[in-house]
């Protein structure tokens, strides 16, 4: 089974954030001084997770990435032109990539999950298991990683992804115990009770 070496990262950040109600695009919402999906990123990078694949749909995260990431890790930004369709799509789009690159594995998260740091990234990275769950006191959340062989499985509609075979394919999965808080951001509340959360970590 393939190491941390043959497995990328795939980060999610192609929704148009439709719960968010606000004058920009959730993912670009400063929190903490940069931007919500900067902290993902950064995350990612801090890992040693790469490539680190990126898909876009809703809005370009130019402005995000024009500063290199810690560590100037390799980042592919490929744009899902059928983005509006679904989670699924977007998966597929840098499940390409990643094919191309020749990957035996990715570690998918999510572009509005600022509180996953970089350990659980590379702590479902190192797995050798077919799937692997990241869970945060014994709850299933992202990243997630899939082993290429299983990509096939995965849905190629709607807004399902690695749910869909996690859930019909048990047997396959491994869960791996993390730190931090998988909570996404989907709302102007979510931001306000990030920047409240992170304020408080500053205290300490």
């Amino acid at each position: 089974m393939p190491s941390r070496a043959s497995c990328g990262a795939l980060v999610l950040a192609a929704g148009a954030g439709s719960r968010f109600v606000g004058t920009t695009h959730k993912l670009l919402v400063p929190l903490a001084g940069k931007p919500v999906v900067r902290h993902v990123l950064e995350a990612v990078a801090a890992s040693g997770v790469s490539p680190i694949i990126v898909v876009t749909g809703a809005v370009s995260l130019d402005d995000v990435l024009v500063e290199p990431l810690p560590g100037n890790p390799e980042v592919i930004v490929t744009h899902n032109e059928h983005w509006q369709s679904g989670m699924a799509s977007s998966l597929h789009c840098g499940l390409a990539v990643a094919r191309r690159r020749g990957l035996a594995g990715v570690v998918v998260g999510l572009g509005d999950q600022p509180g996953v740091p970089a350990s659980a990234w590379r702590q479902v990275a190192d797995t050798t298991a077919p799937i692997a769950v990241a869970t945060y006191h014994g709850v299933r959340r992202n990243p997630v990683r899939i082993h290429a062989e299983l990509w096939d499985q995965l849905p190629h509609n709607g807004d399902e992804g690695a749910r869909t075979l996690i859930r019909i394919r048990p047997e396959l999965v491994t869960e791996v115990a993390c730190e931090g808080n998988a909570d996404d951001i989907d709302t102007a509340d979510d931001v306000a009770r990030w920047q409240q959360l992170l304020a408080n970590q500053g205290e300490h």
